[in-house]
């Protein structure tokens, strides 16, 4: 990785960065439609098209600044995919399901790039496909850890909600409107890396295990 200038590092680590992001947002609406909702389908963002999805902050700004940062590990966020829980059928089930679904399409996705990068190993392929390869495998487990925190409004916290009261999941996501301000104090105070990094390594392990490679 050493080898690319910056220009290039966020090219290519950029293209995996925007597709983990999106298809997380697209398979939310997919299960939210699936279980009776079709608001994100008729918002057109049931699409893979990067650019309905894209969030200036979490998508463009963010990932970018963690890069020249070289940060430890790369996150971001696109534009929530609406869903009107009112909607689903069974509302606490499907809840859950629908928050789940962001976070195993990204185990999906590491697991593709997992076996892409096993099959351009055994070539002679440039370095910048291997960073892209490896940029995929990574942000999209971190995005998976990162989201199944019991932290309003990440999908770890609708998992908890649909299986709390309807009082104590109330007064559980009033939290929402503090979430983004206190996952940024945990970056800054270098907490939310002590929480994610051991939980990250274990994910990769499985991910290396499970397409082979060392």
């Amino acid at each position: 990785m050493d080898s690319l200038n910056i220009l290039q590092k966020i090219i290519f680590m950029g293209i995996p960065i925007l597709f983990a992001i999106t298809v997380h947002e697209v398979a939310h609406g997919w299960m939210a439609l699936r279980c009776g909702d079709h608001t994100a389908q008729v918002a057109g963002r049931l699409t893979l098209n990067p650019i309905k999805h894209v969030d200036l902050i979490g998508t463009v700004l963010l990932p970018g600044l963690l890069i020249l940062m070289q940060a430890p590990f790369i996150f971001g966020w696109a534009k929530p995919v609406p869903v009107d829980w009112r909607n689903l059928r069974n509302l606490k089930r499907d809840m859950a399901l629908v928050a789940l679904m962001g976070p195993l399409s990204n185990f999906g996705m590491a697991l593709f790039w997992a076996f892409l990068l096993k099959f351009m190993i055994s070539g002679s392929l440039p370095s910048y496909w291997l960073v892209m390869a490896k940029t995929g495998i990574v942000i999209n487990a971190a995005l998976m850890v990162l989201n199944l925190l019991p932290l309003p409004p990440l999908d770890g916290s609708r998992v908890v909600s649909s299986l709390l009261s309807a009082r104590a999941a109330y007064q559980y996501n009033k939290l929402e409107r503090y979430g983004f301000l206190i996952l940024m104090v945990l970056l800054l105070t270098h907490v939310l890396s002590a929480i994610l990094l051991p939980l990250l390594m274990v994910v990769l392990k499985v991910i290396s295990s499970i397409a082979g490679l060392n």
